[in-house]
């Protein structure tokens, strides 16, 4: 077995492609290593001393990655790219920026200076490898409140709840004490199938006391953690605890997705984002590798040759040109790679045809007074709905300033669908209806918006790759194979679909690849 053919086996499974490449000596190890690096470490490529050149079409973060990785170690890198800019869905909007959709609809962005929108990935994990990127790059950091737990559930036909704002504090505090209740009661009666001792069983029930606030009864009657109804200050205010919602108004409420949201392993309750928009880790990439993109160059067929690559694309002219090499790397989506002519295998061409992208939209309201933090101290987070615009995240930065920008949806599936085929205008209307539903305060405030569907953004036509079982099984393996010289690269090609650490961490695997057959 060759080694090219070894590391994709591994990186197929699943299985560690890093230490793969480690075993092999493709990369160089580190002259103070004491232990193996863990994936999310250190990554250099062995110089190999043939210069060597390698066509990347796309000037997202995989394609910049690839580059900047390719480049370190003596490769020539040529990258063309669509858009008249870097970074692909690492994409912030400011003031003054055009938002074209492929319906023909333009819209000019009208925040004020200083605000911005990310609408595509907006916040990243403490263990992605996107963390060493921002800081071999220089890219300056902030955290992000993904889960404040004073925003808000409002749901909608959902039983004696429906209709009412409810602080995920409040719904979670309540639920985990009438569970915690529910289980000491059910071992004080010997209704646990398993075998607990005595002391077992005195220690248990003791942790769900205090896990869940029960009283000495073990009954929950609520807590001082789901906040007061009458609050705490000096002198004679000791405070007043509200009484707990109702178990079956609370399961009615249908949240348990909220609740578990903060145990999702890339969701935490504090995240990062960089300061000033996502696209400044887009922008350190392009400070690196810049002199390699050809902005504004569409691919239009992809062919093998006898002794590399050759794409044919049209220039910002309209221009058609040729470029020849050695090995090529594809970061193109799949949802938009499949209509390109190409000489790709039928086994490959099924795969590339068979990954569906995730529907899914968004929508940014600019206000001129930031509200939800003086009048309701929410800073940061998320707030949930039933309704079509199912989420709102409040800003995480510029905090006590006059004014920002709210996320007013971010929508999926057929909601988004349907979302996503109004007019922008119309999408901004039906964020600031339903929002106004949990913010009275949008009518008042609100200055100007944004909207867009990500199945309608040219050169993306998607949110990111959404896999089956059925899918990853059949077709991940071959995608993740090369096709000739010509090798794909993305988040796609990743278990962390929907995550910028996918597309770094397949053009490390890629580069790697291509790098052992130096």
């Amino acid at each position: 077995m060759k080694r090219r053919d070894f590391i994709t086996a591994v990186a197929a499974s699943a299985g560690s492609a890093y230490a793969a490449m480690k075993a092999l000596d493709v990369l160089e190890q580190p002259a103070t290593a004491q232990q193996p690096p863990s994936p999310k470490g250190p990554f250099q490529l062995q110089r190999r001393g043939n210069r060597k050149r390698v066509i990347i079409l796309g000037a997202g973060l995989a394609g910049m990655a690839a580059a900047y990785e390719l480049g370190k170690v003596g490769y020539e890198c040529v990258i063309l790219e669509a858009r008249s800019r870097a970074g692909g869905r690492c994409w912030t909007l400011r003031g003054g920026d055009k938002l074209t959709e492929i319906t023909g609809t333009t819209q000019t962005v009208q925040f004020d200076r200083g605000l911005y929108f990310n609408p595509g990935p907006a916040r990243i994990p403490y263990h992605h490898v996107t963390i060493d990127y921002c800081k071999e790059l220089g890219v300056e950091l902030e955290v992000i409140v993904n889960l404040s737990r004073q925003q808000y559930i409002y749901q909608e036909n959902a039983g004696p709840l429906s209709g009412q704002k409810v602080h995920v504090r409040e719904a979670v505090t309540d639920i985990r004490g009438y569970i915690s209740e529910l289980l000491a009661k059910s071992i004080n009666q010997n209704a646990l199938n398993a075998s607990l001792t005595t002391e077992d069983k005195e220690r248990l029930i003791e942790f769900l006391r205090t896990y869940g606030g029960l009283d000495p009864d073990l009954f929950y009657k609520g807590s001082s953690r789901r906040g007061y109804a009458v609050p705490q200050g000096a002198g004679l205010q000791p405070g007043e605890v509200d009484d707990p919602y109702d178990l079956s108004a609370l399961l009615q409420l249908g949240f348990a997705g909220n609740e578990a949201f903060e145990w999702g392993f890339d969701q935490q309750m504090t995240m990062f984002q960089p300061v000033g928009g996502m696209d400044q880790i887009a922008k350190a990439f392009e400070r690196r590798v810049g002199n390699l993109i050809n902005y504004e160059a569409v691919v239009k067929e992809i062919r093998k040759l006898s002794d590399g690559v050759g794409i044919i694309y049209t220039d910002k002219s309209g221009s058609q040109r040729r470029i020849r090499g050695d090995y090529c790397i594809c970061t193109i989506p799949l949802s938009v790679l499949k209509d390109i002519p190409s000489d790709f295998s039928p086994d490959m061409k099924a795969a590339i045809a068979s990954v569906s992208y995730a529907v899914t939209g968004k929508s940014a309201l600019q206000f001129n007074r930031r509200f939800w933090e003086e009048d309701e101290n929410i800073f940061g987070g998320i707030s949930w709905t039933n309704q079509d615009i199912n989420q709102i995240w409040y800003p995480s930065n510029d905090y006590f300033t006059r004014k920002g920008v709210v996320l007013g949806y971010y929508n999926f599936g057929s909601v988004a669908a349907n979302v996503g085929a109004l007019s922008p205008e119309a999408r901004i209307a039906l964020a600031l209806e339903q929002g106004s539903k949990i913010h009275p305060q949008y009518k008042n405030h609100f200055e100007n918006g944004l909207s867009l569907f990500w199945s309608n953004i040219p050169y993306s036509l998607g949110g990111w790759a959404s896999y089956t079982t059925d899918v990853r099984a059949q077709y991940y393996p071959r995608l993740n194979e090369p096709d000739g010289n010509i090798y794909l690269a993305g988040e796609h090609l990743s278990y962390l679909t929907g995550w910028m650490a996918g597309a770094l961490e397949s053009a490390r695997l890629v580069t790697a690849k291509i790098n052992a057959l130096a």
